[in-house]
């Protein structure tokens, strides 16, 4: 069964928040992920037939997008890094802890950075946008064992560059850890 365009158009609009971040964590710049999201979801209209029904629609997305960046990274030959956006302002939220929490993410979303590329993208994958092991899998091109394998090693890599940057590193276990493994 596929999806009429009609149909897509609020699916597109609900997952651009997640497209964006994802496009940011693999372009690194704001104005190449919008770039990046703009172009998926014109492929993903002009392509409507093929989404299969019962697959994620983000997953699909993802895969998009991803896909779009390697043809981009293989035509430009350059990369660049830039600082993860700011997150937004909390009205009446305590003002210490509010800062603190801050440079905790700014050091998280360095250290993300720091990673070699196909680790940072599993971990954006699984990690912030709540993929399942297997959802990843098939947005990278790659079997589950290579997700996981990637993804332990992301993580022994972060809590090394958070540990070094001051900040409790212990990784914590998704309440939803069941799902992973599909």
């Amino acid at each position: 069964m596929t999806i009429d365009r009609e149909r897509m158009g609020p699916m597109l609009i609900a997952s651009l928040p997640t497209l964006r971040r994802f496009a940011l964590s693999l372009a690194r710049q704001s104005d190449i992920a919008d770039d990046l999201v703009q172009a998926a979801c014109e492929r993903a209209l002009l392509n409507a037939s093929s989404f299969e029904h019962g697959t994620r629609f983000e997953a699909w997305m993802f895969r998009i997008v991803r896909n779009l960046w390697i043809d981009r990274i293989r035509r430009s030959k350059t990369q660049s890094a830039v600082p993860v956006e700011d997150g937004q302002n909390v009205v009446g939220e305590d003002g210490e802890a509010l800062a603190i929490a801050r440079l905790e993410l700014s050091d998280t979303a360095a250290a993300i950075l720091e990673l070699p590329e196909e680790q940072r993208e599993v971990v954006m994958l699984v990690c912030v946008e709540d993929l399942s092991y297997a959802e990843a899998a098939s947005v990278i091109g790659a079997p589950i064992g290579t997700v996981m394998s990637r993804l332990a090693r992301a993580r022994t890599r972060l809590a090394a560059l958070l540990r070094d940057s001051g900040i409790n590193a212990t990784p914590r276990r998704s309440a939803s850890k069941g799902k992973r493994k599909a």
